[in-house]
């Protein structure tokens, strides 16, 4: 029982991993038409089937090369992420006190916490498959729920997509929430945040990441 439920949180690791990289394997990107046309579903499919095939054949993203997957994070994932939104949600009503530098700031170090985070679960990758769940959605919805299951060695992990459809020129669907194993990545912040927050200040929470930063990058 015990050796089931540590294979189903280091499978649930890798699948936050996977989710926070999924753009990384997109070497090919798709056409701005193409992407802006993609339905919420066929988006995630193609980009978490990409990703696990790119990263079983790249050593040194598999191995969790910071810099390497830092480079691919700025130029494949991003557009495909509200990242703004993501960092607010997680800063919570602070974030709207917060100066333009201050916001930016806690994005540059919300995401160095998030690659250096889980990029060390990326040399867990071996046969894991992923699989869209039935999509229930229709051409005006403006947010959407796609819901996925990663399946490995030990139970599937269900791993599930929060987007908003986006207007515009570069539009389309961003992913700006995630869930695994039933919690939030947002939330999950969103409570450690805050408690810095509420004793120091954005300027004490963005210290505070700069400082987790540089001990992850030690270790």
């Amino acid at each position: 029982m015990k050796t089931q439920t540590l294979q189903r949180r280091t499978l649930g690791r890798f699948a936050l991993a996977s989710a926070l990289f999924f753009g990384a394997a997109t070497m090919f990107v798709a056409p701005a038409a193409r992407a802006a046309d993609e339905t919420p579903d066929a988006l995630v499919k193609r980009l978490s089937t990409d990703v696990l095939a790119t990263i079983k054949a790249d050593k040194s993203i598999k191995a969790g090369d910071i810099g390497k997957i830092m480079l691919l994070v700025d130029s494949k994932i991003m557009p495909n992420v509200n990242f703004q939104r993501m960092t607010a949600s997680a800063v919570g009503p602070a974030w709207r006190q917060a100066t333009p530098e201050q916001q930016k700031r806690l994005q540059e170090e919300f995401k160095t916490l998030l690659v250096r985070t889980y990029a060390g679960a990326l040399d867990q990758v071996s046969d894991q498959t992923v699989t869209v769940r039935p999509f229930r959605g229709s051409p005006d919805d403006k947010d959407v729920l796609v819901r996925t299951e990663i399946r490995g060695s030990g139970d599937p992990v269900q791993l599930d997509y929060r987007l908003e459809k986006t207007p515009g020129e570069g539009g389309g669907w961003k992913v700006y929430n995630l869930n695994v194993l039933g919690v939030w990545l947002v939330d999950t912040y969103r409570t450690q945040f805050a408690q810095q927050i509420n004793s120091q200040g954005i300027d004490g929470l963005i210290e505070a990441l700069a400082t987790r930063n540089k001990s992850n990058a030690k270790g």
